[in-house]
């Protein structure tokens, strides 16, 4: 076994040290999934344990009960971006269980304009065509529970489809690892995203290419690298949930988001960049939910060149009633532009109700 652990990260690290290392790669895969979550500012790593477990942290798939479903779809910048998302988990027996997930992220019908002027110089909108970037993450998920109490691990196996029309596509691989520990009713997680590098190998095609590489001049000169890498992150969480008389509770759970480079989080060093967030869900009976929650806290320069710290608070709320849960979302509420906020639908099924 330490063999393998070892020639692992020995992979990713002659991976990461031979190709091109991006800052943000893979971007669309961080975004976050299940309302439920996204308003809580995602601080849920320590304490998710249901079907969105293999997005969150694949070690939670063990609390689940019985198969479930979920859905979500939101979209992003003035809806011209849509994301939508759908899983399946269930366990395996009383010690492990396994899920399914698929992410897209797509902007469809794109004017490209490039061939706009023909070789006279004359500008001819009928040469102006439309394509689709659409971006997909498929992760496959097992999670199981370690002999020592309290202790669950998970891991995910990712596939990563990238499509830019008919200019550029490319696939990714990689694998994430999640822990969680509960004790006296505290609860711990740690996520691990990218733990051997993703790396995604891009095939272009160069007879699109030649058509638009001088169409600026100065610009797009070379064919792009064909090899990206995302580098790992990771995530620490802690979560305690209150119980009240009048069948309401509470539940408070932070994270600590770190990336390995230096970033505008608000914890920035040459070796890890920080940036805390904080969540809340209020729960009257298990039925109806309230939920807020603070996060991606950044330093700010602004346009005088002075500095501040920005941050991005959210809200939700959720309904559950004989195992169907539908949950709201709205997020980036410190964006001053109304067109950039973001509203969120989830659902998620407990499947035992057809039974």
């Amino acid at each position: 076994m330490k063999k393998i652990l070892f020639l692992t990260f020995l992979f990713g690290y002659t991976l990461t040290h031979s190709q091109a290392v991006r800052k943000y790669s893979n971007e669309f895969m961080n975004i976050g999934v299940d309302a439920a979550a996204l308003g809580m500012s995602n601080a849920v790593v320590a304490h998710t344990n249901d079907v969105n477990s293999g997005y969150w942290n694949p070690a939670g798939l063990i609390g689940l009960e019985d198969g479930q479903v979920a859905l979500m779809h939101a979209s992003y910048f003035a809806n011209i971006a849509q994301y939508d998302y759908a899983a399946y988990a269930k366990p395996i027996d009383n010690e492990s269980a396994w899920g399914i997930s698929l992410i897209r992220f797509g902007v469809d019908d794109i004017l490209n304009t490039t061939q706009l002027i023909d070789g006279n110089g004359n500008i001819d909108y009928n040469r102006i065509s439309k394509f689709s970037t659409a971006d997909y993450g498929l992760t496959l998920s097992y999670a199981r529970k370690l002999k020592i109490p309290g202790f669950q691990y998970g891991i995910n196996a990712k596939v990563i489809r990238r499509v830019i029309g008919d200019f550029a596509n490319s696939w990714g691989f990689g694998f994430d690892v999640g822990l969680q520990f509960e004790r006296n009713d505290w609860k711990f997680g740690l996520m691990l995203r990218d733990i051997t590098t993703t790396y995604n190998v891009w095939s272009i095609n160069e007879e699109e290419y030649q058509k638009i590489k001088d169409a600026v001049p100065g610009e797009n000169q070379e064919l792009p690298e064909s090899t990206e890498i995302t580098l790992p992150k990771a995530q620490f969480g802690m979560s305690k949930k209150f119980e009240f008389h009048n069948e309401t509770s509470l539940l408070a759970s932070g994270n600590l988001n770190m990336q390995f480079a230096k970033t505008n989080d608000l914890i920035a060093t040459d070796f890890v960049s920080i940036d805390p967030a904080i969540g809340f869900e209020y729960s009257y009976t298990d039925l109806v939910f309230l939920r807020a929650g603070v996060g991606n806290f950044q330093n700010v320069t602004q346009i005088d060149g002075s500095k501040k710290v920005g941050f991005q608070p959210n809200i939700g709320l959720g309904f559950k009633y004989r195992g169907i849960q539908v949950d709201y979302a709205l997020t980036d509420l410190g964006d001053q532009s109304a067109a950039l906020y973001s509203n969120i639908f989830s659902v998620k099924v407990d499947l035992s109700i057809f039974r």
